[in-house]
C-alpha cells in the first residue's frame, strides 16, 4: 500500500486545504471544487486530507457502513441492533471520469429480481463513500447525468436506485470533492451552485517556494515511510485540532449582525436563490470553530464570501469568476451594525480570537467582466480592401439566445443536448440482445422472449423462469454532443469595425449555445496568405470565446486555405473521438483572393465536406446595397445552407437551419 503525501507538507494553496479541513469539520458546508490548472496538487491534498479524518464506528459486515450507534433503519444489509461496533479509518473514494450509472449508485441482479423476485443489490460507490470522502477528479468531464445522480445524492444524504418497480435506498453522506482544469471546459451553472465552496488554484512565481515544493515531492518519493514519519506531529496536530472543532461546532453562534452581513453581501453580489447564503452560514460558522471560538466574526463572513461566492456568480461561461474584494469589504462595512453578537452577549463565549481561517489572497483571482478590448482603427462602416493592412480587434457585440443547429441523422457520439443519437438515456424505441453488460432492460421484451419456454423449462411455481437468453437491452434515443468547429474569415473584407463587432456577437451566442448543449468546438481563421488553429476542438468554449475576442482582421481572403485547414482539424478529430460528428459553420462573405484561381480552389475544397457528408452552415456577412451572393453559392458547394446577418440579428438563425438536412433535399 503507497504512503500518502502527508496534508501537512503541502506548500502553500492555503485556501486549498482550508477549504478541505473546514468541510472535514463541517461536512454540511457542501463539498468543495477545486479549479485550476495542472501539476497544483489538487489530487495530492484531496488524497492527503482523508489521513486527517477521524476513524469511523460502523456494524460489523454491513456493506453500508451503518453507525452502530444509530443504524440506518432502511439499510438493505439490516435491520441493525444498536450496538457496539468496529472502527476502521474513513475512506476516500475516487470517481473514474469513465463509471457508469451502475458503478457509481449499485446494480441489481436483474436475473435473480425476475426470476425470485428478490432484492440482491451489489453496492455502488455511493455505498463505499458513506461516512468518508467521494473524489471526482476532471469533474467537468464526467457525464452530465452522472453529476446529477452525484449532486442529489449529496444533497440529499441517500442513494435511490431503481429498476422496473424494484426499488432500493440506503445513506450515501459524503465529503464531496471535484477537481478540474478550466481549459478542457466548464461545469454548468446550476452544477456549479450545487457545490458549497470553489478553491481557485495555481501553481506559485515565487522561486524559493518552488524549490521547496520539488524538494519535499522527491524526498517523498525516494522515501515515502521516512517523509511521513518527519510529519507526523503535524498531521496529528491537525487531526486532533479536526475533532475538537467538531465538538465545539454546535455551541458556536452565528449572530443577527453575522446574519445581516450575509444576506446583504449575497444580495449586492448578485447570487441566484438562497444556497449561497445557507452555504456562507455555515461556512462561517465552520470558521469559527476551527479557530476555537463560539461567536462568528465578520472575518469569518469575509473569509466565508471569498470561498462560497465566486462560482456563484458566473451567469454564462464567459464570465470570468472572482469577486471584488473592494465591494465586499463596503458591504460588510456598511452592514456591521453595532457589532456580531446580540443585545444580550453569550457570557460563555470567548472575548475574541484570531482569525477564522487564512488570511485571503492578494491575488484571489480575476475580477468579474469582461475585458475592454481596444478602439478599432479603421473605417466606421465601409468594409476594407481586400488587401488592407491588419486592425486591430474589435470588441464583440451583445450575445443572444440562439435555436439549434443540429446534424441530420441519428448518432452514437458522447452524451450532450444537440443532435439525435441512441443513448443510454431517452426514450425507448426497441429492445435488442445485450452486447455485453445488461444496462437498461427492457422488461416486456424479456417477458415476450422468455414466455414461450416456461414449459420446456419445467416451471411449476408463480415465479418466471429466465435465462440469460431471455433479457433484452432496451434501445433508447436521445441527444448527443457535437463538434462545431467554426471557420472565421479575418481578412480585410470583414474589418468593418460594425460588420466585425456582430459577426462576432453571432459567434458567441453560438459558443454559449454550444456550452449548454455540452458540445465540444473549435476555431480555425483565415486571413492574410494562409488559415491557422486558433484554437484545437476543445471542451472549454470560454477558450474559444477568448480568441474570438481577440481576433485581428486584415489582408487578402484564403477561403481555400481555411476550409482545407478545417478539413484536416476534422481528419484528425475523427481518429480521436470517432463517435463525434461534426456541424462546421463558416463565418464569411464568400470572398476568395490571393493566389491563382482563388474562387475555383475554394469551391474544390467545399466539395471535399459536401462528399463526406459533413454538416454545414455558413453565416453569410456580406453587406451593402449591392450583394453577390458568394456565401450563397459556397453554402452550395458545401451541401448546407446560408444564412445572413440580419436574420442572424433577427435570432431566427436556427429556423433555417435547424434542419440541415435540407441540403439533401
Amino acid at each position: 500500500m503507497t504512503t500518502p503525501f502527508p496534508f501537512t507538507a503541502v506548500v502553500g494553496q492555503d485556501d486549498l486545504r482550508l477549504a478541505l479541513l473546514l468541510n472535514a469539520v463541517s461536512p454540511a458546508v457542501g463539498g468543495v471544487l477545486v479549479r485550476g490548472e495542472k501539476g497544483t496538487a489538487k489530487s495530492t491534498a484531496v488524497r492527503a486530507l482523508s489521513a486527517l479524518l477521524p476513524e469511523v464506528a460502523v456494524v460489523p459486515g454491513c456493506r453500508f457502513s451503518c453507525d452502530p450507534a444509530a443504524p440506518d433503519p432502511g439499510c438493505p444489509d439490516g435491520p441493525h441492533e444498536a450496538g457496539t461496533g468496529t472502527t476502521r479509518p474513513a475512506r476516500m473514494v475516487e470517481l473514474p471520469v469513465g463509471a457508469s450509472e451502475d458503478r457509481l449508485v449499485g446494480a441489481l441482479d436483474i436475473e435473480r429480481a425476475l426470476a425470485e423476485g428478490v432484492k440482491a443489490f451489489e453496492p455502488g460507490l455511493l455505498a463505499d463513500a458513506h461516512r468518508g470522502i467521494l473524489y471526482v477528479d476532471e469533474v467537468n468531464l464526467l457525464h452530465d447525468h452522472l453529476v446529477d445522480l452525484l449532486l442529489d445524492a449529496a444533497a440529499m444524504g441517500a442513494s435511490y436506485v431503481e429498476r422496473e418497480g424494484v426499488s432500493v435506498r440506503h445513506a450515501a453522506r459524503f465529503l464531496l470533492v471535484g477537481t478540474m482544469n478550466p481549459e478542457e471546459g466548464e461545469l454548468r451553472p446550476q452544477l456549479l451552485d450545487r457545490f458549497g465552496l470553489t478553491v481557485e488554484v495555481a501553481a506559485s512565481r515565487e522561486p524559493d517556494q518552488r524549490v521547496e515544493v520539488v524538494r519535499r515531492r522527491l524526498a517523498h518519493d525516494d522515501d515515502p515511510a521516512a517523509f511521513a514519519a518527519r510529519w507526523a506531529d503535524e498531521e496529528a496536530a491537525v487531526r486532533e485540532r479536526i475533532v475538537a472543532a467538531r465538538r465545539l461546532l454546535p455551541q458556536v453562534r452565528l449572530g443577527d449582525g453575522a446574519l445581516r452581513q450575509i444576506a446583504a453581501t449575497c444580495a449586492a453580489f448578485e447570487v441566484d436563490g438562497m444556497r449561497a447564503d445557507i452555504v456562507m452560514a455555515r461556512t462561517a460558522t465552520a470558521l469559527a470553530a476551527w479557530a476555537g471560538r463560539t461567536d462568528v466574526l465578520a472575518e469569518d463572513v469575509r473569509q466565508a464570501a471569498l470561498l462560497a461566492l465566486p462560482h456563484r456568480r458566473r451567469r454564462n461561461p464567459f464570465d470570468a469568476p472572482g469577486l471584488d474584494e473592494e465591494k465586499l469589504d463596503q458591504t460588510l462595512e456598511e452592514f456591521s451594525g453595532e457589532d456580531d453578537s446580540d443585545p444580550d452577549p453569550d457570557p460563555d463565549g470567548p472575548g475574541g480570537g484570531g482569525g477564522g481561517g487564512q488570511p485571503a489572497p492578494d491575488d484571489a483571482g480575476p475580477q468579474g467582466g469582461d475585458t475592454a478590448a481596444r478602439p478599432e482603427a479603421g473605417e466606421g462602416g465601409e468594409p476594407q480592401p481586400s488587401g488592407a493592412g491588419e486592425q486591430s480587434a474589435v470588441r464583440a457585440a451583445e450575445p443572444f439566445r440562439a435555436k439549434v443547429l443540429s446534424v441530420p441523422g441519428i448518432g452514437e457520439g458522447a452524451a450532450g443536448r444537440r443532435s439525435r443519437a441512441r443513448t443510454e438515456h431517452g426514450r425507448t424505441t426497441g429492445a435488442r440482445r445485450p452486447q455485453g453488460t445488461l444496462t437498461k432492460l427492457h422488461l416486456t421484451a424479456t417477458v415476450q422472449a422468455a414466455a414461450p419456454h416456461q414449459r420446456a423449462r419445467g416451471r411449476s411455481g408463480p415465479g418466471l423462469v429466465v435465462r440469460r437468453d431471455d433479457l433484452r437491452q432496451a434501445t433508447r434515443e436521445g441527444r448527443e454532443g457535437n463538434l462545431v468547429l467554426f471557420v472565421v474569415d479575418a481578412s480585410g473584407s470583414m474589418a468593418a469595425r460594425q460588420r466585425m463587432s456582430a459577426v462576432k456577437g453571432a459567434v458567441l451566442s453560438l459558443l454559449l449555445d454550444a456550452y449548454q448543449r455540452r458540445d465540444k468546438v473549435g476555431l480555425v481563421t483565415f486571413r492574410g496568405a494562409a488559415a491557422e488553429v486558433a484554437l484545437p476542438p476543445t471542451s472549454s468554449v470560454d477558450a474559444a470565446a477568448a480568441r474570438l475576442e481577440s481576433l485581428p482582421t486584415g489582408g487578402r481572403t484564403p477561403l481555400a486555405a481555411g476550409l482545407l485547414k478545417a478539413h484536416d482539424v476534422l481528419r484528425v478529430e475523427r481518429l480521436r473521438d470517432a463517435a463525434r460528428r461534426p456541424l462546421v459553420v463558416v463565418v464569411t462573405d464568400g470572398r476568395a483572393t490571393g493566389g491563382p484561381e482563388p474562387v475555383a480552389l475554394a469551391g474544390r475544397a467545399a466539395r471535399l465536406f459536401a462528399a463526406e457528408g459533413v454538416a454545414s452552415v455558413v453565416m453569410d456577412c456580406e453587406s451593402g446595397p449591392v450583394r453577390l451572393g458568394l456565401a450563397g453559392q459556397l453554402a452550395a458547394e458545401l451541401g448546407g445552407t446560408a444564412v445572413t446577418l440580419d436574420e442572424l440579428r433577427a435570432d431566427s438563425i436556427a429556423g433555417l437551419v435547424k434542419d440541415v438536412t435540407r441540403r439533401a433535399a
